[in-house]
């Protein structure tokens, strides 16, 4: 619960994921719009690339298999289509890494995460802080996954904009569907993951150039 948290002093409430930039070309214009797109997202995205990759490195983080780590944090930055989506990528699992030191827990894997080449990567970050606390793996699923929803959700009611009560429905939509795309993204082999979602590329190539905004992708 503690790591789904918005709170979590890892920068994920200052990026919208190409979704202000859909805004902003029209892609999106009320509330029946947000929840479709970042239901969409949650499918076609987030359950078969970001999410598979908490599912096969949380794994690896218990078995202690540092190389397989290291291919799974190799995938996310080579998949990431943009460099927003990149940078997103890699200064959330930099600012993992410094929450996971400063906790005081002695565990070795840490430096291990912290000496992935360039940066160690959000989800891959996740993973290991999942797996430190115990947890079974749907568990981490669920928890990565609501993290995103609920980041989602807030940029969703800045950006539009929508009320309060427009975003907890948009919420509760997510939360229908979070059991389901944990499901899939844990079946999921490694030469099955994909990251493939054009629109979403599109989108954020142009809102890196965005006249103006309020999130940082």
């Amino acid at each position: 619960m503690w790591l789904a948290s918005p709170a979590l002093p890892v920068g994920g409430f200052s990026y919208s994921e190409a979704l202000e930039a859909a805004v902003e070309s029209g892609h999106v214009a009320g509330e029946a719009d947000a929840a479709r797109w970042l239901c969409d997202q949650l499918q076609l995205a987030l359950a078969r690339s970001e999410l598979a990759v908490v599912a096969r490195a949380f794994g690896a983080w218990q078995r202690g298999d540092a190389a397989h780590v290291r291919e799974l944090n190799d995938w996310v930055l080579a998949t990431r289509e943009t460099r927003e989506l990149r940078a997103q990528a890699e200064q959330m699992g930099r600012s993992l890494v410094e929450w996971l030191k400063n906790r005081g827990v002695v565990d070795e894997r840490v430096a291990v995460l912290a000496a992935l080449p360039p940066a160690p990567t959000w989800p891959v970050a996740f993973a290991l802080a999942a797996a430190q606390t115990g947890a079974p793996r749907r568990e981490a699923l669920l928890s990565f996954a609501f993290g995103w929803a609920e980041n989602m959700v807030q940029a969703a009611l800045k950006s539009v904009p929508l009320g309060q009560s427009a975003g907890q429905r948009i919420l509760a939509a997510l939360v229908a569907a979070i059991p389901a795309a944990a499901e899939q993204a844990a079946r999921l082999a490694d030469s099955e993951r994909q990251a493939f979602s054009p629109m979403l590329a599109i989108l954020s190539s142009q809102h890196e150039t965005q006249y103006s905004r309020l999130f940082r992708s």
